[in-house]
C-alpha cells in the first residue's frame, strides 16, 4: 500500500513539474485547418467588411458578416446544449469622432461566453477582428476581402469556440468578434467599457490579428514562428506604484507581460515545434491592435500574430503594380499555419480557465538578508503554489519552488537583490495561474 501511495505522489509531482495534461493534446488535435479555411473563405466572400459598409445586404458588407458570425456561434451553442451565451454588444459612434468615421455608425461586436462552473465572473478572452479595409480607410465600398487581416483571426476565434465548447472550465471563456478596429479600435473600447460596467473580472485578452501569413516581405518563410506583443506595465498604474517600481523593480513585469510569459511557457510545454517570440512592446512600432483598449482600462492584454508580415497584402487596394500583386486575398493565407496559432490560443484559454485564480496579494521581503521571504493571500481551490524567480535580465521564469499547505515561505540562500520573483497558484490538475508579481512589502 505504501508503494502505491508513494508512486501516486511521485506521478502527481511530475505532473506539476511538466504541467502535462492529455486534454491539452486533444485540444490541439481537434483544431481543423479545413474548417478554418472554410470560415476565412466565407468571410472574404462578403466582399468588404469595412465598419461603415452595407448592413442590410445578406451577402455583402459588415452586417452580413456579423450575422453570419453570430449564426456560427449559435450553431456551436446548439451543439453543446446551449453552453454559450451569444449576443451583440454595440456602441453608437458619431460622424466626425475621428477622420475615419465619415458617417454615423453602430459598432457591433459579436460575443459568445462559455461560463465557468466555479468562477463564472472570471474571464479569459480570445478576440478576432470582423472589419477590413483598403488603402483609403474611409473607402467603405471597394472590395476588401481581408483574408488574413483579419478573417484569419476571426476564423481562429470561431474554431477555438467549436473545440473548447466540448469541455467544462472553472472560469469563463469569451470568444468575440470585434468591429471598428481599422477605424480607431472602437470595438475593443466598447467591450472594455462594457466589462467595467458589468464588473467582469478579466484575466486578460488574447487578441489575434493576422495569424495566417508565413511569407514575409523580407523574403523569410516560416510556418513555426509567431510573435507575442505585450506592454511592460499597466498605463493605469498610480504614482505610488511608479515610485515603488523605481526601488523594487518590475519595469517588465506588468500583468500583460505575465500573460505573454504564460503563453510562451504553455506553447513550449505542449507545442515545442512552435517558436514563440515575446516582443517587449505594446504592438508593432507605432501601430495598435484591439488588445490596447483593454490595456487602457487596466486589463492584461496581448497580441498574438504571425512573425513575418507582408505589407503588400495589408490595407491595400487590390491591384497589380510594378509586377507586384497587392491585396489581402485568400491565396496568401496558409490555413495550416492559422490552425497552429488557433491551437496556441485554445490551449492557453483552456489552461487559464482550468487553473485557479492567482493570489490577489503577494508580499516580498528579505532586504539585507541571505534569503527572500514571501507571504501571499490564499487561493480557494489551489492545492499549492509555485514561487518563481529569474535573473533580472531573463525574459522567462526559469526557476521555481513548489510549496503546499502554506502561504508563507522563505527561500534560503537566494539574495533578493539579484532576482525577480512571483507566485502562481496551482490547481489539482496541475494547471497554474499567470504569475503574480509582488505588490506589497513583507515586513
Amino acid at each position: 500500500m505504501k508503494k502505491i501511495i508513494l508512486s501516486s505522489i511521485l506521478l502527481f509531482s511530475l505532473s506539476l513539474t511538466a504541467q502535462n495534461d492529455s486534454r491539452i493534446y486533444d485540444i490541439i488535435n481537434a483544431v481543423s485547418a479545413e474548417r478554418i479555411e472554410a470560415d476565412i473563405t466565407t468571410l472574404a466572400n462578403f466582399g468588404t467588411r469595412h465598419t461603415l459598409s452595407d448592413t442590410v445586404s445578406q451577402t455583402r458588407g459588415i452586417g452580413a458578416a456579423r450575422r453570419w458570425i453570430k449564426s456560427e456561434f449559435d450553431k456551436i451553442s446548439n451543439d453543446c446544449a446551449d453552453c454559450l451565451e451569444v449576443f451583440y454588444q454595440k456602441d453608437f459612434v458619431e460622424k466626425g469622432t475621428n477622420g475615419r468615421i465619415v458617417n454615423d455608425v453602430w459598432v457591433v461586436n459579436v460575443v459568445a461566453i462559455k461560463r465557468g462552473t466555479k468562477h463564472p465572473n472570471r474571464f479569459i478572452i480570445m478576440s478576432g477582428d470582423i472589419d477590413s479595409r483598403v488603402s483609403d480607410p474611409t473607402n467603405f465600398t471597394s472590395d476588401s476581402p481581408g483574408a488574413n487581416d483579419n478573417a484569419s483571426g476571426m476564423a481562429g476565434t470561431i474554431e477555438a469556440a467549436r473545440v473548447l465548447s466540448k469541455y467544462d472550465f472553472e472560469s469563463s471563456i469569451i470568444f468575440v468578434g470585434l468591429s471598428g478596429e481599422e477605424q480607431g479600435l472602437f470595438g475593443g473600447k466598447g467591450l472594455a467599457a462594457y466589462a467595467k460596467e458589468n464588473e467582469w473580472n478579466i484575466v486578460g485578452i488574447l487578441n489575434n490579428d493576422m495569424i495566417g501569413n508565413i511569407k514575409g516581405v523580407d523574403g523569410v518563410v516560416s510556418n513555426r514562428d509567431f510573435r507575442i506583443f505585450s506592454e511592460p506595465v499597466p498605463v493605469t498604474e498610480t504614482e505610488k506604484q511608479r515610485n515603488a517600481r523605481r526601488f523594487y523593480g518590475g519595469e517588465v513585469d506588468g500583468v500583460s507581460r505575465q500573460l505573454a510569459r504564460y503563453v510562451h511557457k504553455t506553447v513550449k510545454t505542449y507545442m515545442p515545434e512552435m517558436n514563440p517570440t515575446m516582443i517587449y512592446r505594446l504592438d508593432r512600432f507605432g501601430r495598435g491592435g484591439h488588445h490596447r483598449p483593454f490595456n487602457d482600462a487596466g486589463y492584461a492584454g496581448i497580441r498574438i500574430m504571425e512573425s513575418h508580415e507582408n505589407y503588400t497584402q495589408q490595407h491595400q487596394d487590390i491591384r497589380v503594380e510594378d509586377g507586384i500583386a497587392y491585396g489581402d486575398v485568400l491565396e496568401h493565407v496558409n490555413f495550416e499555419y492559422a490552425k497552429k496559432l488557433t491551437a496556441v490560443n485554445a490551449i492557453n484559454l483552456a489552461s487559464i480557465a482550468w487553473a485557479p485564480p492567482g493570489p490577489e496579494k503577494v508580499e516580498i521581503g528579505g532586504i539585507v538578508r541571505p534569503a527572500a521571504k514571501f507571504k501571499w493571500s490564499p487561493v480557494e481551490g489551489a492545492i499549492g503554489y509555485k514561487i518563481y524567480w529569474r535573473e533580472t535580465t531573463s525574459p522567462t521564469w526559469d526557476n521555481y519552488k513548489f510549496v503546499r499547505n502554506t502561504n508563507i515561505f522563505t527561500l534560503d540562500g537566494i539574495v533578493i537583490d539579484n532576482y525577480f520573483f512571483g507566485i502562481a497558484a496551482i490547481g489539482e490538475d496541475g494547471h497554474e495561474s499567470p504569475v503574480v508579481f509582488p505588490n506589497a512589502i513583507f515586513r
